[in-house]
């Protein structure tokens, strides 16, 4: 049962599509390697495993899969990121499976995949729950699904804020770190999964300033070009100001570069295993 009724989740997610096709989003997933790398490392998928990475972006977690021998097949809702995805793919000459789709309306038979991925995607799908249970249900049983999610606290959360006050989310919908938070995940997976084991990491985004961070990000990362092209001129100062706060906060470095640290929430489900009875 959706958590909101009232809210018209498919026009949410045209608009939310525009959004995130807005700019080019690979720029920015260029600092979620580590993230990518680190839940493949969690999840372990091994040679000939069928691995499916959702909401993919340009491909980094499928990439990191098929290096590891898998069959990946990847998804995500903006077209010109599948196409991005399948030039990074031909470039290391891998044949993986990418196609434009919905999080929300998987286009796979039950239990098609061995694993299924998620890095900073899936979370934001607004209905949550259709989701949850799409990847659910295309996990054969007993086999894992990976995620990597932004936490209510840290860069992440304080970032999202931010970008919310300038462009608020439709009135209904949870925020994309619902599924950072313990109880998040036991209502989003529980009823699928025989065990979540959840721990914090750290990802560090390395750019040449504080400003150059928050220059990246206005001009590549579509929810914040579209909170900035919304906007006067004084607003936009504002904002920009507001995320320059943010990226100033969590920087580590001292000189003169930034180096942010992303805390993050890297889970692991297995999925249940129906028992004869």
């Amino acid at each position: 049962m959706n958590q909101n009724a009232s809210v018209d989740y498919g026009a949410v997610t045209a608009r939310q599509q525009e959004a995130w096709a807005t700019g080019d989003f690979h720029e920015i997933a260029r600092q979620n390697v580590v993230m990518a790398e680190a839940l493949c490392a969690a999840v372990d998928p091994r040679g000939g495993d069928r691995v499916l990475d959702v909401a993919c972006g340009s491909g980094t977690a499928a990439l990191v899969a098929a290096r590891r021998y898998c069959e990946v097949t990847g998804i995500d809702y903006v077209p010109a990121l599948i196409e991005r995805a399948k030039r990074r793919a031909a470039a290391e000459g891998f044949g993986i499976d990418f196609r434009v789709a919905d999080a929300q309306t998987l286009p796979f038979p039950d239990a098609s995949f061995d694993a299924v991925l998620s890095v900073y995607g899936v979370q934001f799908a607004p209905d949550q729950e259709r989701a949850a249970s799409e990847m659910l249900r295309v996990c054969r049983p007993g086999g894992k699904i990976g995620l990597a999610t932004p936490l209510p606290q840290g860069w992440s959360g304080d970032f999202f804020a931010t970008n919310a006050k300038y462009m608020p989310p439709p009135p209904g919908l949870r925020p994309p770190m619902h599924w950072g938070t313990e109880a998040g995940l036991k209502e989003l997976l529980g009823s699928g999964t025989s065990a979540v084991d959840s721990e914090e990491r750290t990802a560090l985004q390395y750019y040449r300033s504080v400003d150059h961070a928050v220059e990246v990000f206005l001009n590549y990362f579509g929810p914040a070009m579209r909170a900035a092209s919304a906007s006067d001129d004084e607003t936009r100062e504002s904002l920009r100001s507001d995320l320059r706060a943010v990226f100033d906060r969590y920087n580590r470095a001292t000189d003169g570069s930034a180096v942010v640290e992303n805390r993050y929430l890297l889970t692991v489900g297995t999925r249940t295993v129906a028992t004869a009875g």
